[in-house]
């Protein structure tokens, strides 16, 4: 694949407390890293594996798949799902064939956007035609392929083609093949390929993918409402299936897409998330191994927890086949395939999965494959045709018969390419997500309350990338434990499946059964000082009998997010600096830390023995966000949350690697939708006004929830949620 990144080659009283401390396994402390240099593992698209996570049942399968599907639509830019304006179809320019016609054809997916592409129909179809839609992938020029002569000599010779024609174009070969199969193909262009002429530099040469700018896709802006390549690529896919199913005389029951490389990609995404697709056949790119290296293949939240395995068995149980070759892919006959034959079989369709493993061809989609690819549509259409089906040769079609633009159609020009039209689809899709997330945010009955929480929520569940550990599964170790006389202080570590985090705790003599889950920035700083004492904050509260758990949150001193690809050596300003390379792999450092919180009131929650009345959340210093989000996934857990959000937005963020950066945030509300979503749980909020946070006012409302909003704080926003936990009623 012509790619860049190709190249990447990836609590309680002191007697209780000291119960505790008996119970407790000591653990041995490594030596301390360097708080700004993480420590859980980062993943890469190209050296990480990322295998299919095993299902026993399909019960079990369902959680599952509902888990991928939920986590491949937030980050493709789908909840909610965009509006869908009119095509606005133009269909021209037919060639005629012995026994198939190509038409042009070029439609908007939004309002002034063009895909591009060639319809390929047969000249005498059965009542009804199959669809099959067509991405290309990464191959030179895109859908105006044509391979030179030494190109051509090479790909017979090795028995990879037949025929010149379909050397020269094996993506024409394809369509024609199709066609005379009696399928109705559309043959459509990736952004910034052949006629996609939109995507371009300041010179306006066509490309395909840029690093970080300062508008446009790959900004700040765009990050924080997940848009760019990939979800705009994904989007042309569902509105090209819109139009294909809108022609006369097509089968909406047997619909296919096929592609190879990063076509293969869009095959996967589409065919998982539309079941409109009857029966899907990726190429060469189903793999436990690299992932897809171009931006177009990448987007934040993408891959956290999943792979192209789970993509592809989105489709399940419907017909699924797949090739390999001498790529990332060369493994799938041991790795990944197995995980798919084993789900089919499970749901009672082992003949619906298939696969051609062809290591000995390099990365490809030659006449090998496309037979595979034939007989599999042959069989699942009941086309009827004997098989092998083989292709017969065939007339190309020059660059100027394919492409959609002439004098009567011209190419779109002026702010209608390049950075300024990258800015208009950003500002378009903001809007549409705006409109409709407006009277979410502004609930007026718990129904509504219910439906925010069904697209918002969701939204954020997935920008934080973790659920509340199950009971048991969040445990602490002890660690050190000293009696300071008026109370008891320890150490120890908290460790669930989302990570590990050393925390203070602090015990009083009379505890009022009430815990506070103290979340700041500053860690165990913010409870005890320089010299080990408490602070006027620890000291205040321990004096209403409050127990103190305060966690060292993940990275504790890191101001920035890390980039797994800053090595020192790559330009960032290139491709290397995309934030889906990072955050499409790994959880933003906001989610770690959110994680950690999350882990901890899971370990307050399961003491058993010991049982807590009232979890207090306190959000402060820089962390009130973060104590937010985690409450509003935790929620029924948690009794009360005090938050001084010192009025921040991450729409105020310009710089996609600041440690609050959270790509989508600003889509899903940013921090008055967190506050939101805590409801029920009674929460006071420092720092902020009933205007400021107008949506939690509503939400609190419509669902009979406690929500105290202090305002600007007299003195410091600690100060107040101090005296607030001290006052609490």
């Amino acid at each position: 694949m012509n790619s860049p990144a190709r190249v990447l080659s990836r609590l309680s009283s002191l007697t209780v407390a000291a119960s505790i401390a008996a119970l407790l396994t000591p653990v041995v402390f490594a030596a301390d890293a360097p708080a700004t240099v993480p420590v859980r593992k980062l993943r890469d698209l190209n050296k990480s594996y990322f295998p299919f996570t095993p299902v026993k049942s399909k019960e079990e399968w369902a959680v599952r798949r509902a888990d991928i599907l939920q986590r491949t639509q937030v980050a493709c830019g789908l909840v909610p799902m965009p509006t869908k304006t009119p095509l606005n179809p133009v269909i021209h320019g037919r060639v005629e064939r012995d026994d198939y016609t190509v038409d042009k054809v070029y439609f908007e997916s939004v309002p002034g956007n063009f895909v591009t592409g060639n319809l390929y129909l047969p000249k005498n179809p059965g009542e009804k035609m199959p669809v099959v839609l067509c991405p290309h992938g990464h191959w030179p020029n895109g859908r105006f392929m044509n391979l030179d002569n030494a190109g051509v000599k090479k790909e017979l010779a090795s028995g990879a083609e037949r025929f010149e024609n379909a050397a020269r174009s094996p993506l024409q070969a394809r369509c024609v093949q199709l066609a005379r199969m009696g399928c109705a193909v559309f043959h459509y262009d990736m952004l910034g390929y052949a006629d996609s002429l939109q995507f371009a530099d300041a010179s306006g040469n066509i490309e395909h993918r840029h690093g970080p700018k300062a508008n446009g896709f790959i900004s700040p802006d765009a990050e924080s409402q997940l848009v760019g390549y990939f979800n705009l690529q994904t989007w042309n896919s569902i509105r090209a299936l819109d139009f294909v199913l809108s022609l006369p005389g097509v089968d909406p029951t047997r619909v296919g897409c096929t592609g190879a490389s990063g076509g293969g990609t869009q095959t996967m995404i589409l065919s998982g998330l539309d079941e409109r697709v009857t029966a899907a056949f990726p190429c060469v790119m189903v793999s436990t191994a690299m992932q897809g290296g171009c931006t177009c293949e990448n987007t934040n939240h993408l891959r956290i927890d999943q792979g192209n395995i789970d993509f592809a068995a989105l489709t399940a149980p419907r017909p699924l086949g797949m090739t390999t070759a001498n790529d990332w892919t060369k493994e799938l006959e041991t790795k990944g395939f197995p995980d798919l034959k084993n789900l089919y079989t499970m749901l009672g369709v082992p003949n619906n999965v298939t696969a051609l493993f062809a290591p000995h061809f390099p990365h490809n989609y030659n006449h090998v494959s496309r037979t595979a690819m034939y007989n599999f549509y042959n069989k699942h259409f009941k086309l009827g045709l004997e098989e092998p089906v083989l292709e017969r040769d065939f007339q190309s079609l020059s660059e100027q018969e394919m492409s959609v633009w002439d004098a009567k159609h011209p190419k779109p020009t002026g702010d209608k390419i390049g950075e300024a039209h990258e800015k208009a689809l950003v500002k378009w899709f903001t809007e549409d997500t705006a409109k409709q997330t407006a009277p979410l945010l502004a609930p007026k009955t718990e129904a509504d309350v219910a439906k925010q929480r069904d697209v918002v929520g969701a939204g954020w569940q997935v920008l934080i990338g973790g659920k509340m550990p199950a009971k048991g599964e969040s445990v602490h170790s002890l660690g050190t434990k000293e009696d300071k006389g008026g109370y008891l202080l320890m150490r120890g570590t908290i460790t669930s499946k989302l990570g590990a985090i050393e925390t203070v705790y602090i015990y009083p003599k009379q505890w009022n059964n009430s815990v506070v889950l103290w979340v700041s920035l500053k860690g165990e700083a913010s409870i005890l000082d320089d010299n080990g004492d408490l602070t006027p904050a620890a000291t205040k509260l321990l004096a209403e009998g409050f127990s103190i758990a305060c966690p060292n949150l993940y990275m504790k001193d890191a101001k920035k997010n890390p980039n797994v690809y800053d090595d020192g050596k790559k330009k960032l300003d290139s491709f290397y600096g995309y934030a889906g390379y990072q955050y499409g792999y790994n959880p933003s450092l906001f989610a770690e830390r959110v994680r950690d919180v999350m882990a901890s009131i899971a370990m307050i929650r399961d003491n058993d023995k010991y049982r807590t009345e009232t979890i207090c959340v306190a959000g402060v210093e820089g962390a009130g966000p973060i104590a937010a989000a985690a409450v509003g996934i935790a929620q029924s857990k948690v009794n009360q949350l005090f938050v001084d959000t010192e009025g921040f937005r991450f729409a105020k963020l310009n710089d996609v690697w600041d440690m609050n950066f959270v790509p989508g945030a600003v889509k899903y509300g940013d921090v008055p939708a967190l506050l939101s979503l805590c409801a029920p749980v009674k929460t006071t909020v420092v720092n902020e006004t009933k205007e400021s946070i107008a949506p939690a006012v509503a939400t609190f409302g419509a669902g009979k929830a406690s929500l105290e909003v202090v305002g600007k704080a007299e003195g410091s926003g600690t100060d107040a949620v101090v005296k607030a936990l001290v006052e609490r009623r």
